[in-house]
């Protein structure tokens, strides 16, 4: 590997555009979990896809290691550079490139955000509906098969990206799929991609599937004795076939730290956060069938909200919650999981988790998309204390133990990275070697985001 020269390569092509200030690598190499600083060598920020398949092209022919850069949101050490190379930023490709109102799709470069292109559709009746909660970037997202809090009614990425370009490892620029509703045609090459981390090419464009804004949309926050009443209620509503746009579930934990943090006062108990959308009598009735539901399983305190800033409120509260959790203990780091079950076990499986967490002396808030059975611990710890450390991550990995015994994933929307590789033979068997083999297949030379998701080349 010469990185020195695939610098100096790239900075003839770019100019100021490949940067080595120790800013920029270090803003580069931070993650917002507690993996440690990992700078790249050059941080290069190309403006089109023929330049990002000009860089590629270079580090392939210098044997550099090339990853990819949204916003650096990601939670499992993605975007970092543990083995050093080139970090591509995405944020000078942010542009729309086509809508099609009529066919409800629209073409966006990898760095738009989904704030970002949601503003751009305000007057166009449709919106993007996957909501990770953080303002992260389109690329990322799909590199990383994102959801969130809206996907137990509009799916994930997966569900929502109809096509790609690509930049390959060896530099060539490929499409995947097409802008029409289905296709019989050849290899899902476009699901291959989204969820891959980066570790088989360079997303440079995306094709979205838009979603029409809802008449209505209401918006409740309910209260509940304990988690397992909670689920119980969350089990009845899917089961019922209630439009659910969203609900969310915050532990007793969870809600002590946002009061603080955001000045509320929710009493101190588990609680969902729900949303329905459709027409005006479908979720009027939608809201009232769930009330009944709740008061069932001991819901109370339902406080709902059909005013847009209040509805903006309640989300906000909640989108904020990673951060009101970190606040709670001054100075701490996070180690961040996620765990995904059937919904049958959920509650099991979040009660097993706390008694756990309360057991090991791990403080570790829960919150989670309980509507597709995806739960979420804030494991807090001191950066200093490696006994601490040792100790969250020994309860990540029985979290994860536990998914999978219960018929889960080791993670439902997280991702791999580096932080899930211990568990992913136990979670797929031979289909781990078989996802090392596509990738030495796709990227013999290893230099596409390598040390990541897939089994360490010998």
């Amino acid at each position: 590997m010469s990185i020195n020269e695939a610098i100096a390569a790239v900075r003839t092509l770019l100019g100021e555009r490949c940067v080595q200030s120790k800013s920029d690598l270090d803003l580069h190499g931070r993650s917002e979990s507690h993996f440690p600083p990992a700078p790249p060598d050059a941080v290069v920020y190309p403006e089109n896809t023929q330049e990002v398949a000009q860089i590629v092209q270079i580090c392939a022919r210098h044997r550099v290691p090339v990853i990819g850069w949204g916003t650096g949101t990601s939670l499992e050490g993605q975007a970092q550079a543990f083995q050093g190379g080139i970090c591509v930023d995405f944020s000078r490709m942010a542009r729309v490139i086509a809508l099609n109102a009529d066919d409800m799709d629209v073409r966006v470069q990898p760095g738009l955000t989904r704030e970002a292109l949601n503003n751009e559709m305000r007057a166009t009746g449709l919106f993007f509906p996957v909501d990770p909660g953080a303002n992260a970037s389109l690329g990322g997202m799909a590199s990383t098969r994102a959801s969130g809090t809206t996907a137990v009614r509009y799916g994930t990425m997966r569900d929502n990206v109809m096509g790609l370009e690509v930049v390959t490892p060896e530099g060539r620029i490929i499409r995947t799929g097409t802008r029409a509703r289905k296709s019989a045609s050849g290899y899902d090459l476009t699901g291959l991609f989204v969820g891959a981390e980066g570790t088989l090419g360079l997303i440079t464009e995306l094709t979205l599937r838009l979603r029409g804004q809802p008449e209505a949309i209401s918006a409740a926050v309910c209260a509940f004795d304990d988690v397992g009443g909670a689920v119980s209620a969350v089990m009845d509503t899917i089961q019922m076939g209630l439009a659910m746009a969203r609900i969310e579930l915050m532990d007793a934990a969870s809600v002590r730290a946002v009061n603080i943090y955001s000045g509320i006062h929710l009493p101190e108990k588990p609680h969902l956060l729900l949303e329905f959308h459709g027409s005006q009598g479908a979720v009027a009735e939608c809201s009232e069938t769930f009330g009944e539901i709740a008061r069932m399983h001991g819901g109370s305190g339902f406080d709902w909200a059909t005013r847009t800033e209040d509805r903006s409120a309640l989300w906000t509260m909640r989108h904020n919650a990673y951060y009101a959790i970190l606040a709670s203990r001054p100075g701490a780091r996070a180690v961040v999981t996620d765990i995904c079950v059937p919904i049958s076990v959920l509650a099991q499986a979040v009660d097993e988790t706390a008694r756990d967490l309360e057991a090991s002396g791990v403080q570790g808030p829960i919150l989670g998309h309980v509507g597709d059975g995806n739960f979420h611990a804030i494991l807090l710890i001191d950066p200093e204390d490696t006994h601490e450390a040792e100790a969250a991550r020994a309860a990540a990995g029985r979290m994860v133990d536990r998914a999978l015994r219960l018929g889960g994933t080791a993670t439902g929307e997280h991702g791999i990275g580096i932080g899930k590789l211990d568990y992913m033979s136990a979670e797929h068997g031979d289909a781990w070697a078989m996802m090392g083999a596509i990738k030495t297949a796709l990227d013999p030379l290893n230099i596409m985001n390598p040390g990541k998701l897939v089994p360490p080349r010998n």
